[in-house]
């Protein structure tokens, strides 16, 4: 990558894109911001206002008015960078008429923390597989970092992970500013499957805080759920040596257990509460990650005999409509 001005392409329209673009529109370097918003009206409205309509719609935009995109190709066709900033069950519809040919040369980031339903693939190896991306041309970002308090421009901490240290670093200097800091990983795997992780043992937390449990009890399920972190990311990725206890892994997980600014909480403290799956997707109106991914982490349980009780708790209580207050009994005896 040289090091002149880059148009940067931002993939998706909700709370976390819309800090992204705060992001880089705070950033002192040079740069061209494109942005593919998914609905038609809500780029009539961002056009003409400047406010995300939807989402952390106090937020100024600094995106002009012909950097405005309905045409998601047209986007990825002429940004030197992509990031991709959607829901994980939803990537795959939003780039349905990209092409192999359109991400070619491209640097492509992730700031997806989720896994593509049907597919079971984290989203660094969906891009590789369908869209021919290099591996060294693939960033993850990681948190711990909430599109609310980036919005109100909390100091917050994010991580980059790639296996081309000089694009992490190019990337990173486009990203950091008077409130951002960056962190560079060569984790790519670690960091893009923690992310996937968290969200779940957050729900397990927000299930437990909705039958009652109080936080003496979700401080000891989310010690031994790092752990079961770390067993299942050395599993996945052996080679590499990483501390997980690093704000990517460590960091995250606890802001996404504890915070009130956390979908997969939220979720999960409804579904504590009685909830039906559906009936809290209807009333959140927003998509919590780790609901898609505790069915596809099963897979790697399943690949490499893995034992997780805290995924196979919420596992059962989502998807085979087990009572959560049974389930948490059964995990007590396998908490230390």
């Amino acid at each position: 990558m040289d090091e002149s001005v880059k148009k940067i392409g931002i993939v998706g329209s909700g709370s976390w894109a819309t800090a992204m673009i705060k992001m880089l529109g705070d950033n002192a370097e040079k740069k061209d911001i494109l942005w593919w918003v998914r609905k038609e009206e809500d780029l009539e409205y961002i056009r003409s206002y400047g406010h995300n309509p939807r989402y952390l719609s106090a937020v100024n935009v600094s995106v002009k008015p012909g950097r405005l995109f309905s045409d998601v190709r047209s986007v990825v066709q002429q940004s030197d960078i992509v990031v991709l900033n959607t829901p994980s069950a939803y990537l795959k519809e939003a780039l349905k008429e990209v092409e192999i040919k359109d991400f070619s040369d491209k640097i492509v980031v992730s700031a997806i923390k989720g896994i593509i339903p049907n597919d079971n693939l984290i989203v660094g190896d969906y891009l590789t597989r369908t869209y021919q991306v290099p591996l060294e041309n693939i960033i993850v970002i990681g948190g711990p970092c909430h599109a609310e308090e980036v919005s109100s421009e909390k100091l917050s901490y994010l991580t980059l992970a790639g296996k081309d240290e000089r694009t992490v670093e190019r990337v990173a200097t486009l990203i950091r500013g008077r409130y951002i800091n960056t962190v560079l990983s060569g984790d790519v795997f670690g960091v893009e499957y923690g992310a996937v992780l968290k969200n779940i043992y957050a729900l397990a937390a927000g299930i437990c805080h909705g039958l009652g449990l109080g936080d003496n009890f979700i401080a000891v399920l989310i010690s031994n759920a790092i752990r079961e972190m770390e067993t299942c990311l050395s599993a996945i990725d052996p080679e590499t040596d990483r501390d997980i206890k690093t704000s990517a892994y460590l960091g995250d997980l606890l802001v996404t257990a504890y915070s009130q600014f956390s979908r997969n909480r939220t979720f999960g403290h409804m579904i504590g509460k009685g909830y039906t799956v559906q009936s809290a997707q209807l009333e959140m109106n927003m998509v919590a990650e780790g609901y898609y991914a505790s069915a596809c982490i099963q897979n790697i349980i399943q690949r490499y005999q893995l034992d997780m009780p805290i995924c196979q708790m919420v596992y059962e209580i989502l998807y085979h409509r087990q009572p959560a207050n049974l389930e948490v009994k059964k995990l007590l005896e396998k908490l230390t």
